[in-house]
């Protein structure tokens, strides 16, 4: 194993229910509710897919104006939830420590964008990490294999060496298209077991257990 990437949210930190905090009031500004199917299709999605979705649920048009606005407006209002502090995910903390006290390189490879990574990383802590790929710093994101791609490159590993960890389909996607051993950690939504190490949570996960998962 040389190395572990680590999707953010709802893998590491319970923020995707930051996010829908700032989904549900986005919907509200408005004017409408935002319906669950609506909410559940966007985990793990880019931004683009994101608006993309919530416009058409809400019945308003889509165009690059209506979207970049919807998008300044969401990620506002999420960094502001954000600095107010996220919770852990159960077992993220103490594994990342674990790793890190081995010396294992670690990645973070998240759709969100830089400016709001950085907010969560206060919490997180940036020097938990070797490398950060944010999703307005790749050409393509999840599912695209793209982010994993560039992580494994900038820790000096080989993608087929890393273990990616994962709660969201699109994630795991992306992880196992660029060839990473995948790990996956249900939080919002039921994942497939197809082709994946399924985990009920991080705190039945050691080092030693992530390394028996690269062949």
């Amino acid at each position: 194993m040389q190395a572990v990437l680590f999707d953010m949210d709802g893998t590491l930190v319970d923020s995707e229910k930051v996010w829908e905090v700032g989904l549900t009031e986005l919907a509200a500004h408005h004017g409408r509710p935002l319906s669950a199917q609506a909410r559940r299709g966007m985990i793990g999605t880019n931004m683009a897919d994101s608006m993309r979705i919530l416009h058409a649920d809400l019945g308003l048009p889509f165009t690059r104006e209506s979207m970049d606005y919807s998008v300044g407006w969401l990620e506002e209002r999420v960094k502001a939830l954000l600095r107010a502090g996220v919770p852990w995910r159960p077992g993220a903390r103490e594994l990342l420590a674990a790793l890190r006290a081995e010396g294992v390189p670690l990645a973070l490879v998240t759709a969100t964008h830089r400016h709001l990574v950085d907010v969560a990383l206060l919490t997180i802590g940036a020097e938990n990490f070797d490398a950060v790929v944010a999703g307005d710093e790749v050409d393509q994101t999840k599912p695209h294999p793209m982010p994993y791609l560039t992580a494994a490159r900038l820790v000096g590993a080989e993608a087929r060496d890393c273990v990616a960890i994962e709660d969201s389909p699109n994630g795991i996607r992306s992880a196992r298209a660029a060839g990473c051993a995948v790990l996956a950690v249900p939080c919002e939504v039921e994942l497939d077991p197809e082709g994946v190490t399924l985990a009920g949570s991080l705190l039945d996960v050691d080092v030693d257990y992530l390394r028996k998962l690269v062949v």
